[in-house]
């Protein structure tokens, strides 16, 4: 039986988390060695702002995976997130180039180089392109053209560019802190790998990622990527929320949010029960906290997190097109009642998405919070070892050569 062992580091706004798992090559079963978790530091929806923060807090991570799993870090895949992400889509053509006009892997590759032909701001790069369909000779909605004859081979490609110096930033703070970057992948498609199954992609859903500091969505119809975008909304502005109404410190509105918080602010009828005693700005004194008004603060909140969604998926075309519903992953989804608010708000299936196919330490991050890890880990694995050609792209990439430079210059 083969295993392959990988890693994967989820830089995130309020924590950053470090898995080591091994994967069975033949059944795609994810084993968790280990994870190192972290409050995150230096870093602010997505993007790093202290650099010297961030690689100390990626450090920590790194250093707990390593001390729980028993193996030595060297090589990582991370995830990336913040509004200096932007998608778009894509549409190229190229002619049948052999003799007998079969469509080959060749064909499929000059088209998709062509898709990336694209005029985007030089301090730009593309960091992800998935196909969403191909069209042979007018014949459209094609998933797979090898083999197939035909003239002319067009592509439609989902595209994912990022602002160079702020993924170099990411980039430098894992290198510092001790291991090389494989590769980088948009945290929504890393998520999706975690939780989402083929029934769901095919089907059409929406997979939203509500963390620290960002919301990420991504779109699947036909069993592609067909949307994606970042929201610089996530679970710091629900604390935010209750610290300026409240007036409380942060940590205390974070503790009173996760321990009393709901999404929905039902009505309580005991004033005893409605009141939580708390710590203040003032030390030695307690503040006394309404609970329903805590709800209604984070119900709030909470609905206008869901009309951002809404408006995305809107805007994405595709309302009306998704049998398979929302699937939420991210720490922020844990507030109680949020998918049923969500569910009552969109009026299609809501449900709350967790890593599948777990062994080993699975207890530990068997919850929505290590979607992306997890989902880093299974990606990863399926990009196969450094040195497999057959699963590497024919040409460096702009991440492979930042990926280098970073390496050779530090």
């Amino acid at each position: 039986m083969a295993h392959r062992t990988v890693v994967a580091i989820d830089v995130g706004t309020t924590k950053i988390c470090t898995v080591v798992a091994q994967v069975d090559q033949d059944t795609g079963e994810i084993s968790v060695l280990g994870i190192g978790l972290t409050p995150s530091k230096g870093v602010e929806r997505g993007v790093v702002v202290n650099i010297d923060d961030a690689i100390s807090a990626v450090a920590s991570s790194i250093d707990r995976a390593e001390r729980l799993s028993g193996y030595r870090i060297t090589t990582v895949y991370v995830a990336a997130t913040g509004r200096y992400l932007t998608s778009l889509n894509s549409r190229a053509a190229v002619a049948v180039a052999g003799p007998d006009r079969e469509i080959t892997s060749h064909d499929i590759a000059r088209a998709t180089e062509a898709a990336k032909s694209i005029t985007i701001p030089m301090q730009r790069e593309i960091i992800l392109m998935q196909p969403r369909s191909y069209v042979v000779d007018g014949n459209e909605d094609i998933r797979d053209p090898t083999g197939m004859f035909g003239y002319r081979l067009e592509i439609e490609a989902h595209i994912v560019v990022a602002e160079k110096m702020q993924l170099e930033n990411l980039i430098r703070s894992v290198r510092r802190s001790g291991a090389e970057i494989e590769e980088i992948t948009l945290q929504s498609f890393a998520a999706a790998e975690a939780v989402l199954s083929d029934d769901d992609r095919d089907q059409g859903v929406v997979l939203v990622d509500i963390g620290g500091g960002t919301t990420d969505i991504a779109i699947f119809a036909k069993g592609r990527l067909w949307h994606t975008c970042v929201l610089p909304v996530g679970g710091g502005h629900f604390t935010n929320d209750i610290v300026v109404v409240m007036q409380l410190p942060y940590r205390v509105a974070e503790s009173l949010k996760l321990e009393h918080g709901s999404a929905i602010a039902d009505p309580c009828d005991d004033e005893e029960a409605d009141v939580i005693s708390v710590e203040g700005f003032v030390p030695g004194e307690e503040q006394l906290i309404s609970r329903t008004l805590l709800n209604e603060v984070l119900q709030a909140r909470a609905i206008e997190t869901i009309e951002l969604i809404l408006r995305e998926i809107r805007h994405s075309g595709y309302e009306g097109m998704l049998p398979a519903g929302v699937v939420l992953t991210g720490g922020a989804v844990q507030l109680p009642r949020f998918d049923e608010l969500m569910r009552d708000q969109i009026g299609i299936p809501v449900r709350i998405g967790t890593p599948r196919n777990l062994t080993g330490l699975d207890e530990l991050v068997d919850r929505p919070e290590f979607a992306t890890a997890i989902g880093l880990i299974r990606w990863g694995n399926q990009l196969g070892t450094p040195n497999d050609d057959e699963q590497r792209p024919p040409h460096e990439s702009w991440i492979q050569r930042l990926l280098r430079f970073v390496r050779e210059l530090w």
